[in-house]
């Protein structure tokens, strides 16, 4: 399962950002990836994620796979909308 999003926060998917997102999938038991200009990480890891350094404006795509997969996505959807992160295409 796979969605993508176009990052709408000021500072792109730094610090903050990358956090709340680690924070919400890491309970999660799926292998989710965060996939950026054919780099790929994992999504649970913050230094993965900050390593990409992603700017505002640019489109990620977030994949899942595993038995909560579709709750996984749902939930980085959920925090992307509601923390302003940003928004899907």
């Amino acid at each position: 399962m796979e969605k993508t999003y176009k990052i709408t926060s000021s500072v792109g998917l730094h610090a903050r950002p990358s956090t709340v997102l680690v924070a919400g999938v890491t309970p999660f038991a799926s292998d989710i990836q965060l996939e950026y200009k054919g780099k790929t990480v994992n999504l649970k890891s913050i230094l993965g994620v900050m390593s990409l350094g992603v700017p505002t404006g640019e489109v990620v795509t977030i994949k899942a796979e595993g038995p909560d997969a579709e709750a996984a996505i749902a939930k980085v959807s959920e925090l992307m909308i509601s923390e302003g992160l940003g928004q899907e295409c």
